[in-house]
This record gives C-alpha cells, structure tokens and sequence, in this order.
C-alpha cells in the first residue's frame, strides 16, 4: 500500500469519527449528566485526533523527515517541514495534548472543555485533511 493509499484510509476514518462528533454537539450540562454520551464522545474524539497523528506519522515517515519525539512533535513537524501551514500546526497540535489526557486519564475530563471542542475546533479537523491532500496531490 502507498502512501497515499495509507493516508485516505486514515483519512476516511479520522472524517468518520469527526461525523459522529458533530452529531453529538451538546452543551456542558447534558455530558455532565450522561455518561455514556461524554464517554463515546470522548472515544471519538481520541480516535480522530489518534487518525490524524497517524496520517502525520505516515507522511513524516514516507518523506524520511526527522522522527517525532512526541505526539505534539508530529504536528509541529508537519508545519516546519511546509506540509501544514505553520500557525495551523502550533494550535492544532493542542490535540496530542488532549489526547493523552483521554488516553491516560491524566485527570478527568471537564465537560465544559469537550463540550468548547465540540463547537468550536471541529473544523480544525477538516483543515487537515485538505492541507494533507493539498500536499500529496502536489508530490
């Protein structure tokens, strides 16, 4: 399988996720209350953000670019190298952050953070996907 095999695999799943999530928008209250509606967003949302550092693994990986030491890293790479836009890369690598807090339950989740997500940063992951196909389009 190619990269861009790989990569719209990845893709196909990260979008799916990413549905499930807008249809879920909900406030802080209702997660706050519903248990397992807070926890399948949350598994969504890790899996989306996981499908996405693995499209930037996938990528960094194909163009023998510098390995990550972190999560947070893969993001940012993908900025220096000009595959993302630079100031995209620095506020959407806040995503490896809060996906080790999901993974490893640092600390509990508030409701009110997931719920801000939810409404606000959505987006952020379809301005991935484009700028990832924008750049395997041109290569």
């Amino acid at each position: 399988m190619n990269t861009k095999e790989k990569v719209a695999r990845k893709m196909k799943n990260m979008q799916g996720y990413v549905d499930f999530l807008r249809e879920q928008i909900t406030d802080e209250e209702k997660l706050s209350n519903n248990y397992l509606l807070k926890s399948a967003i949350e598994r969504n949302l890790q899996l989306a953000i996981e499908s996405a550092l693995d499209i930037g693994e996938v990528i960094i990986s194909s163009e023998n670019l510098e390995k990550p030491e972190d999560y947070r890293d893969i993001i940012i790479t993908l900025g220096k190298e000009g595959i993302i836009p630079e100031e995209f890369a620095r506020r959407f690598s806040e995503a490896a952050k809060l996906r080790n807090i999901l993974v490893h339950m640092y600390t509990k989740v508030d409701p009110s953070v997931i719920s801000q997500i939810l409404k606000n940063n959505l987006d952020d992951f379809d301005d991935y996907a484009r700028y990832i196909a924008r750049y395997l389009d041109k290569r």
